[in-house]
């Protein structure tokens, strides 16, 4: 149900209201310099202004504060029953800027399950299910850590042949130089490769994973809709 709002308004609500939504710096500051009168604001003005405040913290990047507090603004919503709040899915818009915190902390599981949950409540948002192959993407693998193990050391093992050559071979070996520059031209290429490939398939199981999972839930859901 949409979200209701008493029509009185106090004076530090007012104040609040007359910053720009989009000067999020600004936001912050007054709320921060306010928090201990907010908190005694009635429980509508105190979620306009909680939300938005949380709302900012992630705009201005200040991920960890946001992650303190957007569990609150998620439970207030839950236990609110507010399903619409100025027009957009509030629960929705608050799980996801969560899991977009998480995942610039670099807390990429936590993310994913997130977003593994939001894609269980709507499995054609495709904002959610892009935002979660990328999670996926960020996350390591067996593959992409033998790949990039082995070129990382095909590239150390180039560096070492570049000396050998540059120092010993030229200077007193000049006939083995062919074979030392295919040698070293086949190094390289072959960490190239590695580490390309890798990243490549790394790739591909990041997305075929994420299709696959959207894909059970798609069918949970029709199978669950046929039996009622």
């Amino acid at each position: 149900m949409p979200y209701y709002q008493s029509t009185y308004q106090s004076k530090l609500y007012r104040n609040f209201k007359e910053i720009e939504l989009t000067d999020y710096r600004g936001v912050v500051r007054f709320y921060e310099e306010n928090e201990d009168q907010i908190q005694r604001l009635d429980q509508e003005e105190y979620f306009e202004l909680l939300a938005t405040y949380v709302n900012s913290l992630f705009e201005i990047g200040a991920y960890q504060k946001h992650l303190l507090l957007i569990d609150r603004v998620v439970e207030m919503t839950v236990d609110r029953n507010i399903q619409v709040y100025q027009g957009i899915d509030l629960f929705g818009v608050m799980l996801f800027r969560k899991a977009a915190s998480l995942y610039n902390i670099m807390e990429y599981s936590r993310a994913e399950y997130i977003l593994q949950e939001l894609t269980r409540i709507n499995p054609e948002n495709e904002e959610v299910i892009l935002f979660l192959k990328k999670c996926q993407r960020r996350k390591s693998s067996d593959i992409i850590q033998c790949t990039r193990a082995s070129g990382i050391f095909l590239l150390l093992l180039t560096a070492l042949i570049i000396a050998v050559e540059v120092l010993f071979i030229r200077p007193f070996y000049e006939m083995y130089v062919p074979l030392i520059e295919r040698t070293r031209f086949s190094t390289f290429g072959l960490a190239c490769f590695l580490l390309v490939a890798g990243d490549l398939i790394h790739r591909w199981q990041a997305e075929r994973r994420v299709n696959r999972f959207v894909r059970e839930v798609k069918e949970f859901k029709r199978q669950k809709d046929h039996q009622y």
